[in-house]
């Protein structure tokens, strides 16, 4: 018997409200030796006291050591083991913008990005070229034809578009043309099986056609592909935890991964002002809320520290307006952390906090990576958060005689 197959025996409802609001790449590390990370060197009163009055600890979102992307990130928090749950970008990126995903389509994620005279990128996000030029370039590379392939094209948000190919032999098994660094050469479409030959095959002729396509823009003068894949089949939150769950989330990715584990998606906003708004205006409606923050993920992924911090306040000042609202379990936390020492995605465990009346209290009284490490859940694999969120709402009977 799986964690599932338990909580599928165990569920019990009532009219408890859950909330998770998940801080995209909320763990970081300090800048120099005996320094604060990002969260510690942040002024967040709000945070702190949830820490102080209630129950926090450490998240693996895989295993420990394990680099996760935003996808295994999510799915852990989600409540599901993400080395059983494999999703491609691609799949997240398409369901997000709803686009219809056949069951034999192969989605791709891709990213405008900058490239010299000789082919080096120079620039992997083109400096977050804004959805409206993003637009634009995929209006031009709809002009493009494969024999044999038909290519769907939509914009995502900022630098970010969608790629599906539609027709016969098409397999999801290619590997990225992103290296995730600058200073080196796009990496080509290569198949991982016999069965994605067709696949990586249409791919590399769709990049070659977007090279002169592209080369006379800028900043965005060539393209990236990452995260071919199918749409997996994953039971849904409402079957395995009972719960009525709803998304409110500004990127595509997170709408994706929200909408593949059964979440109604709530209307488009704009920032967290927004998203808090939505989750007030929902509340009656749904029992259980996914608020996705990304921008703390994208500071990181810049380098830059002080940003990340920034960042970081501003979700602070509306902690209060989501207790407001009374949540019976509120949990604060990330997918994944990511330093802007490193510039990109960690192992390092993800700091959480878990507010409900029924915690015991533990030695934490700030919300911060080194006061984590001292409070009460110790550390855990991510995918057993959502049945504690369950046993605080007393959504949960009792296992056994």
């Amino acid at each position: 018997m799986n964690i599932h197959d338990l909580t599928r025996t165990l569920n019990r409802h009532n009219d408890s409200r859950i909330v998770l609001l998940v801080a995209d790449g909320i763990g970081g590390l300090p800048q120099e030796p005996g320094g604060p990370t990002e969260l510690e060197a942040a002024a967040t009163p709000h945070l702190d006291a949830l820490a102080a009055r209630n129950v926090s600890g450490l998240l693996n979102p895989v295993l420990p050591g394990i680099t996760p992307g935003s996808g295994p990130g999510h799915v852990s928090v989600f409540g599901y083991d993400p080395l059983e749950y494999q999703i491609g970008r691609g799949v997240l990126e398409a369901l997000g913008i709803d686009f219809d995903l056949g069951p034999n389509d192969v989605a791709i994620r891709g990213n405008f990005c900058t490239v010299d005279s000789s082919g080096i990128i120079t620039d992997r996000r083109a400096g977050r070229i804004p959805s409206e030029a993003s637009a634009r370039l995929v209006e031009k590379l709809r002009s493009i034809r494969v024999e044999g392939a038909e290519i769907c094209l939509e914009p995502g948000l900022d630098h970010r578009f969608v790629m599906v190919l539609r027709g016969e032999g098409f397999g999801g098994d290619v590997e990225d043309t992103d290296p995730q660094v600058a200073d080196v050469l796009p990496l080509r479409p290569v198949p991982r099986n016999a069965a994605s030959q067709r696949t990586a095959e249409v791919a590399e002729q769709f990049i070659a056609q977007a090279a002169e396509v592209l080369k006379n823009e800028q900043p965005a003068n060539m393209l990236l592909l990452r995260g071919f894949a199918r749409r997996p089949s994953m039971p849904t939150m409402q079957e395995v935890y009972g719960l009525k769950p709803a998304a409110i989330a500004v990127y595509p990715m997170y709408r994706g991964l929200a909408r593949l584990v059964g979440m109604d998606i709530l209307p488009k906003v704009a920032d967290i002002e927004e998203q808090v708004h939505r989750l007030g205006e929902y509340w009656d409606r749904y029992d259980f809320f996914f608020v996705h923050f990304k921008y703390t993920d994208s500071a990181g992924e810049d380098g830059d520290f002080e940003e990340k911090v920034r960042r970081i306040e501003e979700l602070d000042a509306h902690i209060p307006a989501i207790e407001a609202l009374k949540p019976d379990v509120l949990i604060v936390t990330g997918d994944h952390s990511t330093p802007a020492k490193m510039s990109q995605h960690s192992w390092h465990p993800v700091p959480v906090v878990l507010a409900a009346s029924t915690c015991r209290p533990d030695e934490a009284t700030r919300f911060g990576e080194s006061q984590c490490l001292r409070g009460g859940l110790g550390q855990i694999e991510a995918r057993y958060l959502l049945p504690l969120a369950l046993a605080h709402a007393g959504r949960l009977q009792k296992f056994g005689a």
